[in-house]
């Protein structure tokens, strides 16, 4: 420590450090972030003790409703910022209430107080004294003798209870440790409250707030002494063990032994004090009473994702049913495909044509291929086949004032606008059609059916099992839905492998597209993708082609050679949104992280002292970069996986800013959007990135390294993704073998029974249906007198973890099944019915 760092951390006479404190009067609030308590204050100091030589400081922190010209104490500690110099970072602070008369007085006449003039604050000083807020406070009823008006005092004891109730609540919440964010979020969660809570169940933090984890509520738990082994605490670990199960292996469910196993671990470790394995396994029965979890079989979902499969099941059955009053004549659709075919220009083989009439003519439809085997050829074709059939225009300008009856979408928006693109209609993502606001406070619903004649969804392997639950929910019965995708490419980011599962499925109509049409001359990236999907290289795999090139390296090779390849490429015309980089994993040597900075550095190197970059998450952030939307953001048309050019940076301390906020400016296709600094978690550099973000787009090169250290990643359909986002030009990095690994490991299926919901709605033969209420009134096996301990390490089979009780609340799907096993009695809800009731009446 320099004697300057020295200064701004005192030692009392004892030589022992005391906590560094800054008294102060706000002159100034230089920033307030809109979705946090996070501020920066300009404080004028009255009284510190550090060593402070000026008159004023910059204080930050997270605050409630801090007032400029209020006093305030603020401990924590003094730090030196890069740019602003040495600021006080608070920790905690408090409100100096003024104790002189003089002082009270100004305060209970402010503007937080309408209604008090001077001479009433006057005469509650002088009766209450100079502690006349605390006592206000502790009882109202000492403000009887001063004779307010009814009115006037209500609003003098709320606003103080408000102001000194929230703010001891951010105090409170400070001392735990949560930032800005947080503490924002579990404020606006229990309100008043928040304190209380917190201290009688620092578990319900897990349940409630995104973004709180276990580790952080047990540290809580730990400092106000409750029980290891709370009901609160086994329930807690539960819930964040099934959540990281299923997130971090895309599965819609788990089982008792991982389970169990993996919530003893990080009970036991984060406390470091024994289990009871039986009580865990009472905790997960009381989770399935509480409706939170469900047991099937030996199966253990969330409730969510549980229903999610039973409702898509449900809503494809309705659509599959559904009466479709255009049925379409065979020759009516032989001619329309022939003028369809005459007005675009083409000419269909006997597998397109097949194609095209089996889509058009069923109410539900699933189309799925590899990279050029005409996927789009055929989107165009339904496009115009349903405008001829239904006697629709495509010009949209027609419909202003209704709906256009073709709705596109897609998964994401570069995948939309590549969807719009090849049809010259318009196209949407999922999350926008259905106007979804991407918020994570809570499960987002759609307000209304949909409105057209066909919906046309492209890139279905991206689709997850919550997000096509909701958009069937939304999909009227009259409507007709063509689902489209590559079965090969990586499932999506979140829980399932919906489109996997539905080709499994034999009750819903589909054809796989297998003939290569795009072959763009001698192009070799399409026959390398196919050969990839087979499960083997090609013999030509490391012979350099016109469109394709392979270099054989190590893992700290790759990145010398990707600044040589880029730099050549941008000698040679290729700009940044041309060039795409494509890894793996984030760290290492030939990881993402390392990648971007490298190329970041070609593309848009620092040119003068004078240009505008910032450093956020050890990355630096300069104008004209290409950057990455890592999350759905629809209230601002900007969704996972979009890539922008930053166009603007503007810094608190920039004079022209009159935000006086540090923030970013980037534009992307559809539109620009401003990201303050409570945002920018939500970007990343974009020159390089990870596979699963690439998918549903296409860039002109792509540049692949494979390298060993990427060992646990190296799976065919990951390498299959990355080789089909090439348009022109692959460029494959690393060993051989690392490649070979790739293309022999197939993935693992994923823990789904999106298909087994499918066959006991569809299967009108299998009577052993299991319906929703059937696991709520099971036996739980796990709450038997079997140790849970043996559950733990049985090595043969997992043990059943059944729902509630039968006395929770049931609900019931009625199904033929269900009435022929007798689960539902064929006369329900017509015990008072007789024959007659339904015979026609007498003319």
């Amino acid at each position: 420590m320099t004697e300057a760092d020295q200064n701004l951390f005192p030692d009392d006479a004892a030589g022992q450090t005391t906590t560094p404190y800054v008294v102060g009067k706000v002159a100034a609030v230089f920033f307030s972030s809109a979705d946090s308590f996070y501020k920066v204050l300009l404080v004028k100091v009255t009284e510190q003790n550090i060593d402070w030589a000026e008159d004023e400081i910059v204080v930050t922190g997270s605050f409630a409703d801090i007032q400029e010209e209020a006093t305030y104490r603020f401990t924590g500690k003094a730090v030196r910022h890069p740019k602003y110099g040495t600021q006080f970072q608070a920790d905690n602070y408090q409100n100096e209430t003024p104790t002189s008369r003089s002082g009270l007085i100004a305060y209970l006449a402010g503007d937080d107080f309408p209604g008090l003039g001077k001479r009433t604050a006057e005469r509650i000083v002088d009766t209450l004294g100079n502690q006349a807020i605390d006592r206000i406070l502790e009882d109202p009823k000492v403000l009887t003798p001063i004779g307010l008006r009814a009115s006037v005092q209500q609003t003098l004891i709320e606003t103080l209870r408000a102001n000194n109730g929230l703010e001891q609540t951010i105090i409170g919440l400070n001392a735990y440790g949560f930032g800005s964010r947080l503490a924002a979020a579990i404020y606006a969660k229990y309100q008043g409250d928040t304190l209380s809570t917190i201290e009688e169940n620092p578990y319900r933090l897990v349940e409630d707030i995104k973004g709180v984890g276990f580790k952080k509520a047990d540290q809580i738990a730990a400092q106000l002494n409750i029980d290891p082994q709370a009901d609160s605490r086994l329930r807690a670990g539960l819930l964040t063990e099934i959540n990281e199960l299923c997130a971090q292996n895309g599965d819609t469910y788990t089982t008792a032994k991982p389970l169990l196993n993996t919530t003893l671990q990080l009970l036991e470790n984060s406390r470091n004090v024994a289990v009871d394995p039986q009580k865990l396994a009472d905790q997960l029965v009381a989770l399935a009473q509480d409706n939170l979890i469900v047991g099937d079989e030996n199966r253990i979902y969330l409730r969510a994702l549980y229903e999610a499969e039973w409702g898509i099941a449900e809503h494809l059955k309705r659509l599959h049913d559904a009466d479709n009053a255009d049925d379409l004549n065979e020759k009516r659709v032989d001619r329309a495909i022939e003028h369809v075919a005459k007005a675009s220009n083409l000419t269909y083989d006997a597998s397109q044509t097949q194609a095209l009439k089996s889509a058009i003519s069923s109410h539900l439809f699933l189309l799925t291929g590899g990279p050029g085997t005409g996927k789009t050829t055929i989107i165009r074709g339904l496009v115009s086949l349903f405008a001829e059939l239904h006697d629709v225009s495509l010009d949209i300008n027609q419909y202003k004032d209704k709906t256009f009856p073709i709705l596109l979408a897609a998964p994401t928006g570069r995948a939309a606008k590549r969807m719009a693109e090849t049809t010259g209609l318009p196209a949407s993502t999922i999350h926008r059609l259905l106007g979804l606001t991407g918020r994570e406070d809570g499960p987002e619903m759609p307000t209304k059916d949909l409105e057209g004649g066909i919906l046309i969804i492209d890139e279905m392997s991206m689709v997850d099992t919550s997000l096509f639950q909701l958009l069937l929910q939304a999909v009227p019965s009259h409507m007709q839905v063509i689902l489209v995708g590559d079965k090969d490419q990586l499932p999506s980011v979140g829980a399932g492998q919906v489109f996997h599962d539905l080709l499994a499925s034999p009750w819903l109509p589909q054809i796989e597209l297998t003939k290569i049409y795009r072959q763009d001359g001698d192009s070799s990236i399409i026959p390398l993708a196919h050969a990839i999907k087979d499960g083997r290289l090609p013999d030509d795999f490391t012979v350099n082609q016109k469109d394709r090139s392979f270099i054989a390296c190590g893992a700290y090779q790759v990145n010398h050679l990707v600044e040589q390849i880029v730099a050549k490429a941008k000698a040679r015309g290729f700009s940044s949104d041309d060039v795409q980089i494509l890894a793996p994993m984030y760290r290492g040597a030939a990881g993402i992280d390392q990648l971007n900075k490298t190329v970041q550095n070609i593309f848009n190197p620092v040119k003068s002292a004078r240009q505008k970059q910032l450093t956020y998450n050890d990355q630096t952030f300069r104008v004209g970069d290409k950057v990455l939307h890592l999350v759905n953001s629809p209230e601002d048309n900007v969704f996972n996986g979009d890539i922008g050019k930053i166009v603007g940076i503007d810094l608190a301390k920039d004079p022209h800013n009159k935000s006086k906020k540090d923030q970013i400016t980037i534009a992307f296709e559809q539109n620009e959007v401003t990201y303050q600094r409570s945002e920018w978690n939500r970007l990343t550099l974009a020159y390089s990135m990870s596979i699963h973000k690439s998918q549903g787009s296409q860039f002109k090169m792509v540049i692949l390294p494979m390298v060993p250290q990427f060992s646990r990643m190296l799976q065919r359909n990951l390498l299959y993704t990355a080789v089909t986002r090439a348009e022109q030009m692959l460029i494959l990095l690393g060993d051989q073998q690392s490649f070979l690994r790739s293309v022999t490991n197939e993935s693992v299926n994923r823990l789904t029974t999106l298909t087994k919901r499918l066959q006991q709605v569809f299967g009108d033969d299998q009577a052993d249906v299991t319906p929703l209420s059937a696991a709520e009134t099971q036996t739980s096996q796990v709450a038997s007198s079997e140790s849970t301990a043996a559950i733990a390490t049985s090595s043969t089979s997992d043990p059943a973890v059944e729902g509630a009780s039968a006395s929770s609340p049931k609900t019931y799907r009625l199904t033929p099944a269900l009435v022929r096993s007798g689960g539902i009695d064929p006369m329900i809800g017509m015990h008072d019915s007789r024959p007659t009731d339904f015979m026609p009446a007498a003319n």
